[in-house]
């Protein structure tokens, strides 16, 4: 967010925030708690997760470098905001941030421009678990991380991924066997390589690309 602002809004937004490093595992904020702090994620990944009425925890969205945790305009929490790999944030107090907005016109429109985005990105995300097909929606999902964590392997084309495979099978509704043999299809293939651990290396995005859209 303060990357977008002008000298005299940037300060003023600076002013209030607290650089915060965040460990994998742990989480910023529960459900139900009270909305205290807001934040911007400058790097490493978050989940949002929504516990349904069965006990079961569901993944609804991924916060990536650039987002915005945190609801101005609502007291309590409507979901859970977990830490998947080590992050750094900017925290700001809520009131605080909710003062410098009302204020400052400039950092309002940028906000609501994230929000807009986040809503954009939420909506592509309901389209990718909205497919039937296991192959098409691990595609879609590898398309969306390589957008999204290109270069983080410190290669173009390659990047880790921030969840386990068992998360995977959260995010997408299948199982972590479905991942798993999806992801040895796609290696198989040729259109990603698995080096080790979490990396992932897109060698033909144009065959990812078009599993992503059967």
């Amino acid at each position: 967010m303060c990357s977008a602002l002008g000298d005299g809004d940037l300060a003023r937004v600076r002013a209030i925030g607290l650089r915060r490093t965040v460990a994998a595992g742990q989480v910023l904020v529960w459900a139900g708690d009270p909305n205290a702090i807001c934040a911007n994620v400058v790097s490493g990944v978050l989940k949002i997760v929504r516990v349904a009425s069965d006990g079961h925890e569901h993944i609804v969205g991924l916060l990536f470098p650039g987002d915005f945790v945190g609801d101005l305009f609502t007291e309590s929490a409507r979901e859970t905001v977990q830490v998947l790999c080590d992050a750094d944030l900017c925290v700001y107090p809520r009131g605080a941030l909710r003062h410098v907005l009302d204020v400052h016109p400039a950092a309002e429109r940028l906000l609501l421009r994230r929000a807009l985005t986040t809503l954009d990105e939420t909506r592509k995300w309901m389209l990718m678990l909205g497919r039937k097909d296991a192959s098409a929606k691990i595609a879609a999902f590898l398309v969306d991380m390589a957008r999204r964590l290109d270069g983080s392997g410190g290669v173009a084309g390659r990047f880790d991924l921030p969840m386990s495979r068992s998360e995977i099978g959260a995010v997408l509704g299948t199982t972590i066997e479905t991942v798993s043999r999806q992801f040895t299809a796609l290696r198989v293939a040729g259109i990603i390589a698995l080096p080790g651990g979490r990396a992932v290396v897109i060698l033909d995005q144009a065959r990812l690309a078009r599993r992503a859209a059967a």
